[in-house]
């Protein structure tokens, strides 16, 4: 199958409303348990804090950045664990331990040049509305919390810790045509290298 026919099927009941506010956005702005993880939490005897990440949301934060789409994380949470992977992404920002969402982005949109409807924000519960009833491209996980859902312009069909951040970097990146010119550049590099 082509790239281009793979990729149409892949985002085919996606609505022209969704495609367009994906395409304005320059900043992508994730919450991270529920999201980037599936909730979960392990702590072993000594205290010591894991997490699962998964991998396809790691590779595509460099793609974004390289198309001039800012990337951050503002969770509720302060972890170690969590700062070490957004510093491994290369987040442009990440904040920990915030309780007022909507706040710590207004004070983050002081310092850019970056309008709320160019802002995408993936939550996934309570603390999360604030910011999604604001932003100009809001998603939701696909278990995320039942009343979160229908606030977000988007319910992503993976759940969390399962390839969110990835699907909607890729459906972003697909709404600005630049997906599958990135796919087609790596098919290319993979046959050159053979």
């Amino acid at each position: 199958m082509e790239t281009e026919e793979i990729i149409n099927q892949l985002f085919s009941g996606i609505s022209e409303e969704v495609l367009q506010k994906a395409s304005a956005i320059k900043l992508l702005i994730t919450d991270v348990d529920g999201v980037l993880t599936d909730g979960g939490i392990i702590y072993d005897d000594l205290g010591t804090e894991y997490k699962k990440y998964n991998v396809k949301d790691g590779l595509i934060v460099q793609h974004l950045r390289k198309n001039r789409i800012m990337v951050g994380a503002i969770t509720g949470r302060s972890s170690k664990v969590v700062e070490n992977r957004c510093e491994e992404l290369r987040f442009d920002f990440h904040y920990h331990g915030v309780k007022d969402k909507w706040k710590k982005l207004s004070e983050i949109l002081e310092t850019l040049e970056i309008a709320l409807h160019e802002v995408a924000y993936i939550g996934d519960d309570l603390i999360d509305l604030p910011i999604l009833s604001k932003v100009g491209f809001s998603v939701a996980p696909a278990d995320a919390m039942a009343y979160v859902k229908p606030q977000v312009n988007y319910v992503t069909l993976a759940a969390g810790g399962k390839g969110v951040f990835r699907e909607v970097a890729d459906l972003i990146l697909h709404s600005k045509g630049k997906l599958i010119p990135l796919i087609e550049n790596h098919i290319v590099k993979a046959k050159e290298d053979e």
